[in-house]
């Protein structure tokens, strides 16, 4: 292999295995900082030794066992200068070379990190932000944008929280069982939300980034083996069935396609089937809660031959059903767009225009462009334009500006 290939090798397997080695140096450094400082050492040593040796077997191991003496190192270096190390000096010693090469226990890291991340103890904006963080290696302005607040903000947060974890020594594991439904909700609003990113990216040039959706389909499949509750099952439904459709979302030269207008047979029948019988599962066991219900309503779709086929009034039903038990403006912005769909337009701009007074969404471009598109449909053309500029200037995503500035320039003059 020639340098520029090794280098092309060691940035992918960067983007696929740097947050497991992460997960696995927390684990065997115990700190943070350590591990994401020897993460980087080791990378570094990747970049300068395999051009000279070549490509390991095993680049994972070789990075975790890298890392692992690196970040040793590190501490020991360090020891005499923050007594806080101290224990954790003391513990590298006794670890031995094998522990890492358990891989069962390596795939494992991820999810005592994320229920380390996500450990009550912490705030839950805070455990939100370190999660997406440390687990997914989302940049503090990605998470920013997320969570529509000011990176310096989420950066604050995540030291806080790291600070925490170190300061009252929260445990690197999974909960007790016992435990486990307590700390269950805040998992799976992070999981969600790092779902979200990959599946509708909040910015940027693309509409989807498949890693960041296959990392919390991998997440929740091991939640699911780790902890069998229906919302569990709802959410990986809701995942699976929304994933199903990622081919069909986008054209050849990156642009939106919307839902009604997607090529059907480009859906991923085998996940949607997935997706089908984990969502009846859930329902059948009547403990379910607002991801199962979003699933429900991914079914409906999923099983439509076509866009005239869809079972409105159902959807229009679960989404009541969802704003009883988990109630938000963004859930009301959905139903709306449903009630649009069956009873006509101007029944969806009645509900949509009543959220908007409220002051609710007034920054969420997708009230104002659900908006603009109900109102081109009724002819009203002057408030779709004011609608449309309003949804650009929010819109972060390029293929959806450019979607939005194409359907403004449609409108007549």
């Amino acid at each position: 292999m020639t340098e520029a290939e090794i280098r092309e090798k060691v940035d992918a397997v960067y983007r696929g295995e740097s947050r497991r080695v992460f997960a696995t140096l927390v684990r065997l450094l115990g700190d943070f900082d350590v591990a994401e400082e020897a993460l980087h050492d080791a990378f570094a040593s990747a970049i300068e030794q395999w051009p000279k040796e070549g490509v390991p077997a095993n680049p994972r191991a070789w990075l975790v066992s890298t890392g692992r003496f690196k970040g040793i190192d590190a501490i020991r270096r360090r020891v005499k200068f923050d007594a806080s190390l101290g224990e954790i000096s003391v513990q590298q010693k006794r670890e031995t070379a094998v522990e890492w090469e358990d891989e069962e226990k390596i795939e494992d890291d991820r999810l005592r990190l994320i229920f380390t991340c996500c450990h009550p103890a912490l705030p839950a904006e805070a455990r939100m932000a370190l999660t997406l963080r440390e687990v997914c290696g989302l940049k503090t302005e990605e998470i920013a944008r997320a969570f529509l607040t000011a990176p310096a903000t989420v950066a604050q947060r995540i030291v806080r929280a790291k600070s925490k974890i170190k300061s009252t020594g929260i445990p690197f594991q999974v909960p007790a069982r016992g435990d486990l439904a307590d700390r269950l909700d805040t998992v799976l609003q992070v999981i969600y939300l790092v779902f979200n990113e990959g599946y509708a990216a909040s910015s940027g040039e693309v509409v989807t980034r498949a890693d960041l959706s296959a990392e919390a389909i991998r997440l929740a499949r091991l939640l699911k083996e780790l902890l069998a509750e229906p919302e569990v099952e709802g959410i990986l439904a809701l995942m699976l069935l929304q994933e199903s459709r990622r081919t069909a979302r986008s054209s050849a030269s990156g642009d939106i396609v919307l839902l009604e207008d997607q090529d059907r047979s480009l859906w991923d029948r085998n996940l949607i089937e997935e997706g089908l019988a984990l969502v009846e599962k859930a329902l059948i066991s009547r403990r379910f809660g607002p991801y199962t219900l979003q699933a429900a309503i991914a079914a409906s779709h999923a099983v439509a031959e076509s866009p005239a086929k869809t079972d409105w009034a159902e959807i229009v039903g679960l989404y009541g059903l969802l704003l009883r038990i988990d109630p938000s403006p963004v859930v009301e912005l959905n139903r709306a767009v449903a009630v649009a769909m069956r009873d006509g337009p101007g029944a969806g701009v009645e509900l949509i225009d009543a959220i908007l007074a409220r002051g609710e969404l007034g920054e969420y471009h997708l009230a104002h462009s659900a908006k603009a598109e109900l109102c081109r449909r009724l002819g009203r053309v002057a408030e779709a334009r004011e609608s449309y500029i309003r949804a650009i200037g929010l819109a972060r995503q390029e293929p959806e500006r450019r979607f939005l500035e194409g359907r403004l320039g449609s409108l007549p003059v």
